[in-house]
């Protein structure tokens, strides 16, 4: 196990496109999601439900215990587990959803590079972490609040890790990424929502039926 990446949503859409790509590379693959998928020799699922970010370091570190950090060569950490929550006008949203999805978008993501970079401090080898961010960090959707606001968090979140990893002897190398417009299951939950909820949702419509979304891989 000298190659391991951790990523999160790893069971669908983009997630599980890099799941089966960094297999291929020879990566170990640990993937966290809420679905559970199917385990294999070098992929090894956990099911999780990342917005009880209390839970989160229990998850990390069943699989540290399995990682012979000795033997590492390379590691990677994808936060790409992301969700819209849902689609209305902020005064319309329920406290819960607005905790829930802010959990999964954006502590998730801290929590879990925060025990990353300290459990590997010691440990010399290629360390990175690679965020999946989006257009909407620093794009305004009406209706899209809260993933607007978490998703700009998660780009400040990369901004700042790299300015502090710069001083490190053995840094985590941080990287943001925005894919463009997906064809994944939140796209349809998108085209399906309400115009009345989602004054745009038209844009997104004529995206499919131009045949302008990217495929996972």
């Amino acid at each position: 196990m000298e190659h391991v990446l951790i990523i999160s949503g790893g069971s669908k859409g983009i997630g599980k496109a890099l799941v089966e790509k960094y297999n291929e590379e020879g990566f170990t693959v640990f993937s966290i999601s809420r679905t559970k998928s199917v385990t294999t020799k070098s992929i090894i699922s956990i099911q999780a439900d990342l917005s009880k970010s209390d839970e989160i370091e229990n998850y990390l570190n069943q699989i540290f215990e399995q990682i012979d950090l000795k033997k590492l060569k390379s590691i990677l950490l994808i936060n790409n587990a992301g969700s819209l929550g849902d689609i209305s006008p902020i005064s319309k949203l329920n406290s819960t959803v607005i905790q829930k999805t802010t959990n999964i978008n954006l502590v998730a993501p801290l929590v879990l590079s925060s025990l990353f970079i300290h459990k590997l401090s010691e440990i010399n080898c290629s360390k990175k972490i690679l965020n999946i961010s989006s257009g909407a960090a620093i794009k305004p959707y009406e209706g899209w609040s809260v993933y607007c606001s978490t998703k700009a968090g998660l780009d400040m979140m990369t901004k700042t890790i790299a300015i502090e990893q710069e001083s490190e002897n053995s840094p985590v190398i941080v990287h943001g990424l925005y894919p463009g417009v997906v064809a994944t299951t939140m796209q349809e939950k998108i085209r399906n929502t309400k115009p009345s909820e989602f004054k745009n949702v038209q844009r997104f419509i004529d995206l499919k039926n131009n045949n302008q979304l990217y495929t996972p891989l």
